[in-house]
């Protein structure tokens, strides 16, 4: 088991990608608490099932005193942080620029870009003294040029800024931070996306496969190995890196 005995901080895994990580981390090993908005009853439920350890602490990572209340609880409950892992996003619709409000814009920065700076913050206390690693989900937007999703681009061009200026940062403290920049992913949130987007009118997939070098849907459990790597022993050297994962369709 190549994360045995860790602990792992997931946020936004109360369902979709974010559970995905959080199952496949428990089966290698890992101790997993999970925050999220959102009620994760049937994450933990799964991960019990598979033999883990699990706790839910309710978080809305746009509120630091909320995500400082979340590393408090992983290490009152386990002993430690070994991995942080910032998967929490909001969700927008596909439409023209100039239906997005600067509200809008300023929510999702909130959630999606601020989020995983405030848990950062929150269990960089717990990972100080002995090391650890940051996995933020980015996406692959950013070098695709997706129209009608600006606020969407921009928060995850900032959570690709911030994980190299953390790298930087925190490298003397042995934390590695690295991110994923996922493509269209079928889960539950990529499935609504999909469906009230205003434009494509066809769904994602008739417009994405056949530009992808490799031609077949993206689900959460094709990520996970990923994320592993990131977490585990095998990548100690590696930091400030994005890896992308969209089945090749940004090479286009």
């Amino acid at each position: 088991m190549r994360l045995k005995d860790k602990v792992a901080v997931i946020t936004g895994a109360a369902r979709g990608l974010g559970a995905a990580f959080a199952v496949g981390f428990a089966k290698e090993g890992a101790k997993i608490v999970i925050g999220d908005i959102r009620d994760a009853k049937n994450t933990v439920n799964a991960i019990e099932k598979a033999g883990g350890n699990a706790l839910y602490v309710k978080t809305d990572v746009s509120k630091q005193d909320q995500c400082e209340a979340l590393a408090k609880a992983a290490v009152e409950r386990f002993g430690g942080i070994d991995i942080l892992l910032n998967n929490a996003g909001v969700l927008v619709t596909i439409k023209p620029f100039m239906e997005v409000t600067s509200e809008e814009f300023m929510k999702v920065m909130e959630t999606n870009a601020l989020g995983p700076f405030h848990c950062t913050k929150a269990v960089f206390p717990y990972m100080k003294d002995r090391g650890g690693k940051i996995i933020n989900i980015s996406s692959a937007t950013i070098f695709e040029g997706v129209p009608g999703v600006p606020h969407y681009i921009a928060s995850k061009g900032a959570v690709m800024a911030l994980t190299r200026g953390m790298a930087r940062e925190l490298g003397d403290y042995n934390i590695n931070v690295n991110a994923i920049a996922p493509g269209f992913t079928h889960s539950e949130g990529g499935d609504e996306f999909d469906r009230n987007k205003k434009f494509p009118s066809v769904p994602l997939d008739e417009v994405q496969l056949p530009l992808r070098c490799i031609k077949r849907p993206t689900h959460p459990e094709d990520l996970v190995g990923t994320a592993i790597y990131l977490a585990c022993d095998d990548s100690r050297l590696i930091t400030g890196q994005m890896i992308v994962h969209d089945g090749g369709f940004s090479l286009h």
